[in-house]
Order: C-alpha cells, then structure tokens, then sequence
C-alpha cells in the first residue's frame, strides 16, 4: 500500500463547487491504495480512518453467483480491515469472510463480498455487517461460514480477532421475504430469497441496517436480542428494454445516514435496467414514514451530510449500466437544494464515503477489482490534481477484457451480454 499524490495543471478531470459566488478547485490524493476491494470507511474512536476491504474470496467451496446461469462465487479467507493513521497504512485485521467471482481469463477474482461496513458505538466497541448475495440456505450449507448476511461484534481490531453473529438479516429474508408484495406487475424473478446487508449506522444501543438486496431497512439491538423491520424501500415500474414489457423495478438501498433533523435518509441505487436519473434519496421518520427528499441522480453507492447541512451523494455510475460502461460522480446539495458536480470523469467503481472533521472528503475508489483499490482524500479550495489512472477500465478500453454481462447490484438480475461479469452488490 503507497501513499501517493498526483497534481496536474485545470483541466477536464478538475471540477469547480460554486458557493456564494466562490470558486473552490477539488484537491484529490491518493492516501492508499492496493486494496483488496474497499468498501465502507469510518472514523474511529481513536481518529483513525478505518477501511473494510471485502478480500478476493479463494478456491472454495463456491455458491451461484446471482443471477442464475453457470457463475459461481467462490469462498477464502482474504476479507481485511485497514486502518489509516498519521500517514501509516496498516491492514491490521485479516483472515475475515470472503467470496468472489473467478474471472478465468485474466486469472483473477473480481466483485468480492465479504465485510462491507464497520462502525463503533459510544464505548468503543466495533461492529460490522457482512454481505451475501444469497440465500442463508447456501451459507449455511455450503459456504458453512454464519457471518455472511449478519450484523456482528468484533472483539478487538487484530489478526486474532473474534466475530460474534448478532443479527441475522439473511434468516430474516428466507422467513419473511418483505419485499415480496406482489406489484402486480411482471417480475421475472419474484424477489426470491436473497440478503446482501451492505450499510449501517449506530445511534445509541441500536444498529440501522440496508440490505441492498431485501430492499429493506432494519433496527438490530447491538447486544443480540432484537432484529425489528423498518421500512421496506418501495418498487416502481419501468420498461424492460429487452422485452418492452412492463417490469418492477427494485429500490437496491445503499447507505443510511441521519440528517440535521434527525431523520434517516438512505440512498437508493436501483435494479435492472439501472435507468439514468432515477435513482432517489429518501427521508424515514420517527414513524417510519418513507418520503422522497431528493430524485434526478443515477446509481447511487452512499450519501453523507456536511456539518453545514449540506449533502454529499456518490453515484457509483453516472449513466445507466445497462448499456454503457459509466465513470462516478461525487455530487453536492447545499443547504438550499442547489446541487453542483464535485468530481467526476476521475472516480471508478466508488464504494463509500466518509467527511472528516476538517470537511475533507473521503471516498473509497476502485472497489471491484481485489489488489486495484484505493482511498481518497478529496479537500476543496486547494490547487487542483487527480488520482492515478485506472487499470481495469484501461484494458477495457482497448477490448482485452471482451464482453460484460450483470454490471450492477441488485437482487436478480437479467443478463446483458454487451459486458464483463462484474456483479456488484448482488
């Protein structure tokens, strides 16, 4: 892992945030890199930011990928937790659950899940959620590792650590499936049982948790005795572009944050086919009330609010995916609705991110290749520079990587063979 900086001269990957008739040039630094697909980012107790890496899963034993056909996941030992302090990049937890998609042609593994968020309560303490993409009847049968799908304590932040399961939100699925409400419209997989816990937060002795793939919000007591359904983020319909059908289209929620006033909002990505500017934030309650409190953005991967009151969205695309490969776009609302582009044409498959004390930005980057991602730390009002060139989307680019087929997350996806296999949140 490198520390590294890169300045160039304004140019097309420099974006400029106009507050009160100011002028801010975007600063961007590479604090880390060589990851093994970032996720989530927090800031501990002890300063430090704190990064889950999701591993590059192993040899086995594998499960079906999402999505049907032949594709498997396969498990390893290989997800992390890093931790950034004081310029020193330590990965300082290691052996943690893993399953990724092998990726023969390059003799890799891409699109890894495994720990996706990390987060400390009032004491200290550390918890974290675990993706899954699948049905606990595959975790429990085959992979035969219980993390996957659950809210868990860890015991310390070091190679020997302990995972204590806490709350099983893919059990929770296979019960109740509550996003099976019947639209009444076509769905050609039925919202069959399917968990992939992907963010939370802590408020007090409770955990507030997205499954990106129940498309539903939970509350989970941090001692165990309580897993208690919130929401369930609403379907709309949209029209098939294969079929020309009428078809549900899923919410896939992202991230969950709480506003100045109180209330939640959480992020909405959306399922196949990923239209463009449809995407939506909602606002939740204290009576679990769902409203809209923003639309018009396109995939989005997190959302964090300044101490200001503005908002910051990361869009993990910022055209659909269905039909185009697309960069992110880090986007900011301003206390007064206006919105401006932050950063944009630099940021590849972003997966989180974070605001420092400082109102320095931090956004995970290049998630979805093990060994390619970074952190970056985004300030404003500096000289302008950008991130290091990505790999990948270079190979890509001059067609070494051939066709990609299931680009995004959501719970069942359709097959578009314009594309790599690079399935996202599943």
């Amino acid at each position: 892992m490198l520390k590294k900086s890169l300045t160039i001269a304004a140019g097309s990957a420099l974006m400029l945030l106009a507050i009160a008739e100011t002028s801010l040039a975007v600063t961007f630094q590479v604090i880390a890199d060589n990851l093994d697909s970032p996720r989530g980012l927090t800031f501990g107790p002890d300063g430090a930011l704190y990064v889950t890496e999701a591993g590059r899963g192993g040899t086995g034993p594998c499960i079906p990928a999402p999505g049907g056909g032949t594709d498997v996941v396969c498990y390893g030992a290989t997800g992390a937790i890093t931790r950034i302090q004081n310029n020193t990049v330590q990965r300082i937890t290691t052996g943690l659950p893993s399953i990724a998609l092998p990726f023969e042609p390059l003799n890799i593994t891409i699109d890894a899940t495994g720990i996706h968020d990390l987060q400390f309560d009032s004491s200290g303490k550390a918890y974290a959620i675990f993706g899954l993409g699948s049905s606990p009847e595959q975790r429990d049968q085959v992979l035969n590792i219980s993390e996957f799908g659950q809210l868990v304590a860890l015991d310390n932040l070091n190679s020997q650590v302990s995972l204590t399961p806490l709350a099983d939100l893919a059990e929770y699925e296979a019960l109740f499936n509550p996003d099976d409400i019947g639209s009444g419209f076509f769905n050609p997989y039925n919202n069959g049982i399917d968990s992939n816990p992907y963010a939370f937060l802590i408020q007090g002795d409770t955990a507030y948790i997205v499954d990106a793939a129940g498309n539903d919000f939970f509350a989970a007591k941090l001692d165990g005795s309580e897993l208690n359904l919130l929401s369930i983020l609403p379907e709309r319909t949209v029209i098939d572009p294969l079929t020309g059908n009428t078809i549900a289209l899923q919410s896939v929620p992202t991230s969950v944050t709480i506003g100045p006033d109180g209330a939640f909002y959480i992020a909405e990505f959306t399922g196949f086919p990923y239209p463009e500017n449809q995407a939506r934030i909602f606002r939740i309650d204290s009576n679990n009330q769902v409203e809209i409190y923003a639309e018009g953005f396109t995939q989005i991967i997190d959302l964090a609010f300044d101490a200001q009151g503005g908002l910051y969205v990361l869009e993990f695309a910022s055209k659909s995916l269905f039909s185009e490969f697309s960069l992110g776009d880090l986007i900011y609302i301003d206390p007064n609705g206006n919105r401006t582009s932050i950063l944009s044409d630099v940021l590849n498959t972003p997966t989180a991110l974070e605001i420092a004390p400082n109102g320095d930005i931090y956004i995970s980057n290049q998630g979805y290749v093990p060994g390619q991602g970074q952190v970056l730390r985004v300030s404003v009002n500096e000289a302008p520079s950008t991130p290091e060139s990505t790999p990948l989307w270079g190979l890509l680019s001059i067609g070494i990587l051939g066709s990609i087929s299931q680009l995004l997350p959501l719970k069942k996806k359709k097959r578009n063979l314009k594309y790599l296999d690079i399935i996202i949140l599943k």
